[in-house]
Order: C-alpha cells, then structure tokens, then sequence
C-alpha cells in the first residue's frame, strides 16, 4: 500500500479496537478484514489532508490558474490568488471546483471551460457578480462547446443557465447571497467577526449561513471545509454533520450498529460518538467523514476511491 503510512495505519487499528473494547462497540469492524479496510481509509484521508499542506508550502507555476492550460488547477489558482491579495478570487474559484467537481476522467476540463469566458476575458468573480444576466446568457449559448464532466459528488448537476439545477441557477444564487454592494470576501468576515476567533465556531457559523442553490449538505460541507484547508479562512467543523448525508451517515451506521440501514441510535447520537472517536483516534471531523462515506462503500476490501 503505502510504506510511509503502515505505522499510521497499525496505529489507527490499535485505536479503533481500543475504543470499541473499552468505550463503544463497533460491530462493524469485528471482522479484521473490516477493522483493516476502515484502517486504510482513514490512511487515505489523512493522505489527502496532508498533500493540501504540501500544496500550501510550496510554489505554485502560474499555468495553475490559466483556464487555456492543461495545468490549470482551481485549488491550486485560489491559492495564487490569495497569495496576491485577492481573496474574492481566490473563494470563488474554491467554489466553482466544488460546484463542478473533478472528474476522474475529464479532471478539471469542466470548470476550466467556464471559468475561460470568451473574447472579453474569464467570468471572474467581478465579472459574474456585476453581470449574472451575462454569464447566464453566456452560458446558454456556450453550453455545447464546454467538455469534461461533473465530478462524483456532484454527478447530479447541470450546466442549464435558466433551470433550477443548472449551473446558471446556482452562480446566480451565490451573486445573491454575497448581496449588492459587498464581496465574498466581506461577506465571509461578517460571519467571521460575529462568530468570533475559535475556528470550529466559525465553521459553524459559516456552515448554517451558507445558503445557495444545490449546495445542500454535502456541498457546502465540501466548500466550507476546503476554504480552510486552502487557509483561506480559520475553519474547521467541530464535528461531522450527518443530518441530511447519506453515505457518511450509513457508513456510522454500519460502523457503530453494524449495518447501513441501523436505526438504534438517532443522528445527534450517532454523530456525538463519532465525534468522540475522531478525537480518540486522532484523525479531525474531515477526515473521519470521508473515510465512512468510502468505507461503507466497501466494507471488508480497502479500495481507493479518489473522486
């Protein structure tokens, strides 16, 4: 698997039975094979996590933020962005990577093609925030000429300008959430500055103001997640929020009452001993959330799911 991480991932095992023999049962990883494939996930987890850290210290080749290039990389353009100074920038393209996705194909083709524009320049953030009937008219007769695909967590979108789940409902949407006369950075550290200083408050505080369109759960858990990890701004969740997920919900299902469709325990439950083992084991919120929803993918054989 991976030689670097095999003492993380023995240590993970060891932390795991520890905490099922001496303060909650884990049914579902009774079998090794399970105990192993859950061990692995949270491995691969903690792998993503700390490759963000290393993209963080490093330099970064200008090609990653031009939308002509096959280098072009949004994670990697938001932090040149913010590295020179423009924040609003820097958010709006962590959140067209998550509205569009990586695909595992196509990787960033999709929001490559969009963020692109046409003669005029890309759609920007000033651009689309002082002109969403352009971009949406744009997007309208561009649609066919845009390629790549939408990534795994977002497979149920659309490019549509005008419908409900189209990608020109949802700009239009997050336009009207910053609100006339403000940025997105301004309107992020108004949540900021009521929250206060501690970084899982403001998740919070983030998290239950973040209203835009198709950006339920998962999306602006997602969105909110990678703003900190990026360091745009001190976020981190102080715990899984499992009302309304579904694969991380079945997966601490299956862990904690041993199958998916478990019902014994109701969600706040669920999530506060999930909680509670994240801090056990040692890995954050982030990491324990995504490595349940791919664990119950695959309960007793690790597989790397990278979409």
């Amino acid at each position: 698997m991976w030689p670097r991480w095999i003492q993380r991932h023995q240590q993970l095992q060891s932390s795991l039975q520890l905490y099922s023999s001496q303060h909650h049962h884990l049914p579902g990883i009774v079998s090794p094979e399970a105990l192993e494939a859950l061990s692995w996930q949270l491995v691969a987890s903690l792998r993503r996590m700390h490759f963000t850290e290393i993209v963080r210290s490093r330099n970064i080749h200008p090609r990653r933020a031009d939308p002509y290039s096959e280098l072009f990389d949004p994670e990697r353009a938001a932090l040149l962005q913010l590295r020179q100074g423009d924040v609003d920038e820097a958010v709006w393209l962590v959140f067209l990577s998550v509205h569009f996705g990586k695909h595992g194909t196509h990787g960033w083709k999709r929001t490559a093609d969009v963020y692109r524009g046409d003669a005029q320049g890309p759609w920007t953030w000033r651009r689309v925030s002082a002109d969403i009937c352009g971009f949406r008219q744009w997007l309208d007769r561009s649609s066919s000429q845009i390629g790549g695909a939408f990534g795994n967590h977002r497979k149920y979108e659309s490019l549509h300008a005008f419908s409900e789940a189209g990608t020109g409902s949802v700009v239009a949407s997050l336009v009207s959430w910053v609100g006339d006369g403000k940025s997105l950075n301004q309107r992020f550290a108004d949540i900021i500055r009521r929250a206060g200083n501690d970084p899982e408050t403001i998740f919070d505080a983030v998290y239950r103001e973040f209203n835009v369109h198709r950006f339920g759960r998962l999306g602006a858990f997602d969105f909110i997640c990678l703003l900190g990890r990026l360091g745009i701004y001190p976020l981190e969740p102080p715990h899984t929020y499992l009302a309304g997920a579904t694969g991380p919900t079945r997966g601490a299902r299956l862990l904690l009452e041993g199958s998916t469709q478990g019902r014994q325990l109701k969600t706040r439950a669920l999530q506060a001993v999930v909680r509670d083992l994240s801090e056990h084991v040692g890995v954050g919120s982030q990491v324990m959330e995504d490595a349940l929803c791919n664990w119950q993918k695959s309960q007793f054989e690790f597989v790397h799911f990278r979409g």
